[in-house]
């Protein structure tokens, strides 16, 4: 049996308004890794392989990252970018042939969910115990490794937040969430709402945003000389993950989600 056309697949695939959701689709996505993924699918398309075997891929992929980065220098750091981006691209086939193939199920979107919050954390755990500097000749440094499973904690508990709304709303008898509930019914909240949403700082704590920046700051390390970047950068990210933590908590009570 042939193989769909590219044109045969995209409609079916990438169906209107799945590259513009406001929460489910990743600027990686939109600007590159869509493209990608339906040349993939196309191939997948005719065999026996599963959208939930590629989404247990692709948590394996995301939760790679973690001993990637442990592999000292840029060398680590790439080895990280690339595990997260093989996941973003399972990510991105598995729904797609889940649509072609018309096999959907619960599971695979638990699975999905899994995926992701084990992807952000690998990564974060791997940037801490990196920072932490395991392989060096001198003593291991605990502390980094700390804040890194911090910001870890908070990038797990920030996704939990949202997806305990639907929750709470389901066993409260209430329909799903619509995106509009999500604005903030203080006209203060709904403005410093925008402006952390215009700054996008908070984006840092996502696997893909983090790998990226790792990989910048390994750069300017190797520069340098020693870890003042990595270990900074650990820094930075575990007081956003605390912030943001504690900033989505308020917004979700403030809005009109639960109601």
């Amino acid at each position: 049996m042939s193989k769909p056309s590219v044109a045969e697949l995209r409609p079916v695939v990438h169906p209107a308004g799945v590259k513009d959701r406001r929460s489910g689709e990743h600027w990686a996505g939109r600007m590159y890794m869509r493209e990608i993924s339906l040349r993939i699918t196309r191939q997948l398309a005719r065999t026996r392989v599963t959208p939930n075997q590629l989404t247990g891929l692709m948590t394996v992929c995301g939760v790679l990252a973690a001993p990637a980065l442990l592999v000292p220098g840029i060398g680590g750091a790439v080895l990280g970018v690339l595990m997260v981006q093989l996941y973003l691209l399972l990510d991105c086939v598995d729904g797609e042939l889940a649509r072609w193939k018309k096999q959907f199920s619960l599971s695979g979107v638990y699975l999905d969910r899994v995926g992701a919050y084990l992807c952000d954390a690998a990564v974060l755990v791997g940037f801490g115990l990196r920072a932490a500097d395991l392989w060096g000749s001198g003593r291991i440094d605990w502390l980094w490794a700390f804040l890194g499973t911090l910001a870890a904690l908070g990038a797990i508990l920030i996704k939990a937040e949202t997806d305990l709304v639907g929750v709470a709303r389901h066993n409260g008898g209430l329909p799903p969430v619509k995106e509009a509930a999500a604005e903030p019914r203080s006209s203060g909240m709904a403005l410093a709402r925008k402006a952390a949403s215009a700054l996008k700082f908070h984006r840092l704590v996502l696997g893909i945003e983090a790998s990226l920046l790792i990989l910048l700051l390994s750069v300017a390390d190797t520069v340098r000389g020693g870890l003042f970047f990595t270990r900074l950068g650990v820094a930075v990210l575990a007081a956003i993950a605390v912030l943001q933590t504690l900033l989505h908590l308020v917004s979700v009570l403030v809005s009109s989600r639960l109601r």
